[in-house]
């Protein structure tokens, strides 16, 4: 997975030089420090799927040209069979698998989210990012920090929200959960 991670950083760089764009201005667009960007680039820290989403946004790409570094060529319809999305790992607790990535021009990004439980009560890590996001449970509890919040989701419940505000998900009762996410 290490590999991969490098492969996105690398393309990320080659896309931001393209465009005439300094890790400065990247960074300030984030809203996360130039040492953080960095990080991200070199391929030293993962680049978490709802940034990856602004990076593509800023940089005028798709995000799966980001993630596979091949340009999406479907407009009318595509389909992604169960287990073959293009995958991204975001930290050891939470797998992402892109269900469109094969669709040009998306207004937004869909993923099949896994979550592992935490080992004996680490505080889930909290990310922001522009836009909107929601979340439908297909497996397994989870708690929902947002905002000073913390809302309890059960198989079949959603929640959608605003995703300026910090927020984490974390599995509940020591078992994995799984949810369909939509960033917009």
């Amino acid at each position: 997975m290490q590999e991969k991670i490098k492969e996105i950083a690398a393309r990320v760089r080659e896309l931001r030089e393209l465009s005439d764009l300094t890790v400065k201005d990247m960074a300030e667009y984030l809203h996360i420090s130039d040492e953080t960007y960095e990080n991200y680039e070199n391929g030293t820290e993962d680049i978490p799927a709802s940034v990856l989403f602004e990076i593509a946004q800023k940089l005028r790409v798709d995000m799966a040209i980001l993630l596979t570094g091949e340009e999406p060529r479907m407009n009318i319809f595509t389909v992604t069979r169960d287990g073959n999305g293009v995958s991204v790992e975001r930290r050891k607790q939470y797998r992402y698998q892109n269900l469109a990535e094969k669709f040009i021009h998306k207004k937004a990004e869909f993923f099949i989210v896994s979550v592992e439980p935490k080992p004996n009560g680490n505080k889930s890590e909290t990310n922001s990012h522009p836009g909107q996001e929601f979340n439908y449970v297909l497996e397994g509890s989870l708690k929902v920090y947002i905002h000073n919040n913390e809302i309890v989701l059960n198989k079949g419940d959603s929640i959608y929200f605003d995703s300026t505000y910090e927020h984490a998900m974390e599995a509940l009762e020591g078992k994995p959960a799984k949810f369909l996410a939509a960033i917009i």
